[in-house]
């Protein structure tokens, strides 16, 4: 990577001046005009203290990486800049929320980005009428009723609702470095749009997100983003699936998708993740659910080296609900599975039912953090949060933190953890009485501990091929324990 520009160098207070084009924050930009007074210094009381070098170089290839997008974009991208003024990499000894999370990784190896003149990449096959393809971060088809591209979004209501949305995310409290890295180098976002009344539940979008591996000792970066907006009285069904190469392509994903569930609304949520075991995969899940609304959200995670979810949901409004059901699996050498979930009820009546699973074997690693927030106001809310982990080799290591906040005095909630070793003697044995032998009994079992969640996504050609994938994930990780 190159040194870090003057105009870096201005936010740690270098003689020459952050380069901006005004309004929007910069770090660099080829042509950009060069006022005296930086706009990121200029918006706050104090210089911010400076992110280390890394972060800085980052920011400067995506922002150089996007040749031009939406002005509805500059908001947002012009807070995720001055974020990361003064946002520092983080680590195990320096952040609580990677305590147990190891991502050096991401730092082991070059960062670079998909090339501007990259060849065309032919969308891979969809059952399903609605779909979007993206390919290391670029957005290369999408077909169907209420799926655009922000850029492409004519004047109306859907375009001014995606506007105030993202506009919206720029004060988004709880966002951290990626989250900020995609608002500065996503390309473009694909917005989701289904106006008031209209059902999608039996026609889902596909969204299909593709990565490769350049093969020059770097790692790509991509940085995806979605927006998915319910109307009043909505439904839609998104299938969301990220997969990349199998036979090592270093890589390195980074995707947002934000979630709007207006009043009366539903969402149903299917997230795959199948990446090379070579990637990295940072992600963020950011939902906002309004009165009566609704949101089911399955997740299956079991591909990617370094694997962090971040997911956030607010309920705001009564007599919402929200389902969550998780299955990560961590199998290969160091692999690092980790569930970051922030679930905050705000309003009487609310329900949340949370339910996690984690497989770690070999020399993987799986971490999940649960929190589940009951606000004062909150008051008959019924929440409750389970997770199971299954340990299947001495070498394994999980790292579980379920926790309830609760201010308000009149709830039901209940929060449980279990991790074990072992399956339940009783369970080995009653399929040894039929005739299968201890080994075979103990691989049925753990494949139904994942297909719990798995059976869970509610189109079977993904579930079938989930399923099939994991099976086979399992079998080489006993060869590989054994």
């Amino acid at each position: 990577m190159s040194s870090p520009s003057p105009a870096l160098c201005a936010a740690a207070s270098c003689s020459t001046p952050l380069r901006v084009a005004s309004p929007v924050v910069r770090f660099r930009r080829p042509g950009a005009p060069a006022p005296v007074v930086s706009a990121a210094r200029a918006s706050s009381a104090a210089a911010p203290a400076v992110s280390d070098d890394l972060v800085l170089r980052i920011a400067e290839q995506l922002e150089d990486s996007v040749a031009a997008s939406s002005p509805l974009l500059d908001p947002l991208r012009s807070a995720s800049a001055l974020s990361l003024l003064s946002t520092r990499w983080p680590t195990r000894r320096s952040n609580e929320a990677y305590r147990f999370t190891d991502i050096s990784y991401l730092r082991s190896l070059p960062i670079s980005l998909p090339s501007r003149d990259a060849p065309a990449v032919a969308p891979p096959a969809s059952p399903y009428a609605s779909h979007v393809h993206f390919s290391d971060g670029v957005l290369t088809s999408s077909s169907g009723a209420h799926v655009s591209a922000l850029a492409d979004l004519p004047p109306g209501h859907a375009r001014d609702r995606a506007a105030a949305a993202l506009a919206a995310s720029a004060g988004f409290a709880d966002k951290d470095l990626f989250f900020d890295f995609n608002a500065v180098g996503a390309k473009d976002v694909v917005v989701v749009h289904v106006p008031e009344g209209v059902s999608m539940a039996d026609d889902p979008v596909h969204i299909m997100f593709s990565y490769s591996g350049c093969g020059d000792g770097s790692m790509i970066m991509s940085n995806p983003r979605v927006l998915v907006v319910a109307e009043k009285g909505a439904e839609v069904a998104i299938i969301e699936e990220h997969f990349g190469q199998e036979d090592g392509g270093c890589y390195w994903a980074n995707p947002v998708m934000e979630i709007i569930v207006e009043e009366d609304a539903k969402v149903v949520h299917s997230y795959v993740q199948q990446q090379s075991f070579a990637a990295a995969h940072t992600k963020w899940t950011v939902v906002q659910q309004n009165t009566s609304s609704n949101y089911e959200f399955v997740e299956v995670s079991i591909g990617a080296r370094l694997n962090r979810h971040n997911l956030h949901i607010q309920q705001l409004g009564p007599e919402t609900n929200t389902q969550l059901s998780t299955f990560h699996f961590s199998a290969q050498n160091k692999q690092i599975h980790d569930l970051h979930s922030k679930l905050i009820l705000d309003y009487p009546r609310g329900r949340s039912q949370q339910i996690h699973r984690l497989i770690a074997s070999g020399t993987g690693n799986g971490v999940f953090d649960g929190n589940i927030k009951v606000n004062r106001y909150a008051q008959q809310t019924d929440a409750g949060q389970e997770t199971k982990c299954l340990l299947l080799s001495s070498k394994a290591l999980v790292n579980v933190k379920p926790n309830l906040q609760i201010i308000a005095d009149d709830v039901k909630c209940t929060h449980g953890a279990a991790i074990s070793g072992e399956h339940d003697p009783n369970a080995i044995y009653f399929l040894q009485a039929r005739g299968i032998d201890a080994k075979t009994a103990a691989d049925a079992l753990n494949f139904a501990f994942g297909a719990h969640v798995i059976n869970q996504i509610p189109f079977k050609p993904i579930e079938k091929k989930t399923l099939a994938h994991f099976k086979a994930l399992l079998a080489s990780s006993r060869q590989n324990d054994e």
